[in-house]
């Protein structure tokens, strides 16, 4: 589950939601109202429940041999053991947009500042596993995502964190 060219995409386990108004997040670094999607290389970002803690690292033209081995792959998701209940059980809508309505923001994000509509009904994003199965991404499943995230925070490696603030507590020694 993919933008198609030409389209950004907004996950949601929403499936009545009719229009999109910009609005400043809870959890916002920018005071503006945005309306929210992304392209398809971010897509996968997204193949998760909502509040699911997770931690994504994958491979740049820029990482060293050894970031690159120790990833084991181009790249990998985690998340933590107690979320696997709720990505077998999440039911999880795609909202295709068109792209024109929307600005590039950031890392692959792209803003709305305006009421938009989505193209069409929201789309079933179906089995979170199979998806990240499909695409070749390696889904990693820790007691707690602090060393993966200290890791790859430190590396070479290109890497997006999302909900970490739900993430089980660090644990100190």
């Amino acid at each position: 589950m993919r933008a198609a060219p030409g389209e950004v995409l907004h996950f949601s386990e929403d499936p009545n939601i009719t229009r999109f108004v910009p609005h400043v997040a809870a959890t916002a670094r920018q005071p503006e109202a945005y309306v929210w999607a992304v392209d398809a290389a971010r897509s996968p970002d997204y193949w998760f429940p909502r509040q699911c803690p997770r931690a994504m690292a994958w491979v740049t033209p820029s990482s060293t041999v050894d970031d690159r081995s120790w990833l084991m792959g181009t790249r990998v998701h985690a998340v933590e053991y107690r979320a696997l209940e709720a990505m077998r059980t999440v039911r999880l809508f795609a909202y295709r947009f068109c792209a024109s309505d929307f600005e590039p923001f950031e890392d692959n994000a792209h803003v709305a500042t305006r009421t938009v509509h989505p193209l069409g009904p929201p789309s079933p994003v179906g089995d979170l596993f199979e998806l990240h199965e499909q695409a070749g991404i390696e889904l990693r499943v820790l007691p707690t995502l602090w060393p993966f995230w200290d890791v790859v925070t430190a590396s070479t490696l290109g890497f997006s964190g999302i909900r970490l603030r739900n993430a089980s507590p660090r644990l100190i020694p």
